[in-house]
């Protein structure tokens, strides 16, 4: 058996405690790294309860200005039936039997329970209409017995013929689907998780935050496709200038029969010019041409 060379024997044996040393390093390390993690998910859970705390307390302060703002919305006209057509992802879904029943939505709250993580609930107000002859629809997003999440909604009582689901279910009128549902019906009759409810978290995080807003988006949209403000509107129309014929109507006749259209030319507005007191608008007239 061939002899063991001594200095080969001392590299193994320094590779080996290296390698130990390696090991023991980086678990020291990964403890260190957990124990820094322990600290932050604790600060973090501390952070949690005081944010609650502070969402519980400006809830109630929020709860005054919600009811002022809807004592005033009762005084406008389908205000509600407006914000929910002119909203991008719930028109989207509307059949236009939905719209029509909408118009009968007299108010809109959401109510968040004292304890945020237990849920809150939807209500929708109902005037008389041809489809339902509930005056309250209510949908309720909660923890259940064994902290699971649940929803509930109330059971609509539809007038014969005018069960706007199975309207839907049918294809009549049908729209796109948002949120998983084929329509806003579908959608409340549902009972699915309310975790990835995306209806919902619109109403109550978006709609009922800041109606106005889509209240105001028809106007806001007309405004923005014509591309120009009420002032600009005026100085295009004062900056138009007609020339045309005030002869005879045989010259009229021929101008007529030839197909040609007065000429339209834009003036600008000079500040300085004391004499522009009457108006950027007026016509000229041409002289006939001569045979």
């Amino acid at each position: 058996m061939p002899a063991t060379n001594p200095k080969e024997a001392k590299l193994d044996d320094d590779a080996n405690k290296s390698v130990d040393l390696d090991v023991s390093a980086t678990q020291s390390a990964l403890e260190d790294i957990d124990k820094c993690q322990s600290d932050l998910d604790f600060l973090n859970e501390k952070a949690s309860d005081e944010i609650l705390a502070v969402e519980q307390k400006y809830n109630k302060l929020r709860r005054p200005h919600y009811e002022k703002r809807n004592k005033v919305i009762d005084g406008i006209p389908d205000f509600w039936y407006n914000v929910f057509i002119n909203h991008p992802q719930i028109a989207s879904m509307l059949s236009s039997d939905e719209q029509e029943c909408l118009k009968s939505l007299t108010a809109v709250n959401v109510v968040e329970f004292e304890d945020i993580k237990s849920g809150y609930k939807i209500n929708l107000n109902f005037k008389d209409n041809s489809f339902f002859s509930n005056s309250e629809l209510v949908k309720e997003f909660h923890l259940g017995a064994l902290g699971k999440p649940e929803t509930k909604s109330t059971t609509i009582n539809w007038k014969d013929g005018k069960d706007l689901t199975k309207q839907t279910a049918q294809g009549k009128g049908r729209k796109r689907q948002f949120g998983g549902h084929a329509s806003f019906f579908s959608w409340f009759a549902s009972t699915g998780d309310p975790n990835i409810d995306e209806i919902a978290e619109t109403i109550k995080d978006d709609i009922w935050v800041n109606p106005l807003q889509y209240y105001l988006a028809s106007d806001i949209d007309i405004s923005a496709e014509n591309g120009l403000s009420d002032d600009e509107e005026d100085d295009l129309d004062e900056s138009v200038v007609v020339i045309g014929d005030d002869d005879s109507e045989d010259d009229d006749e021929d101008d007529d029969e030839d197909g040609e259209d007065p000429e339209i030319f834009e003036v600008g507005d000079d500040d300085d010019d004391d004499d522009d007191d009457d108006g950027d608008v007026e016509e000229i007239e041409g002289d006939d041409d001569e045979e």
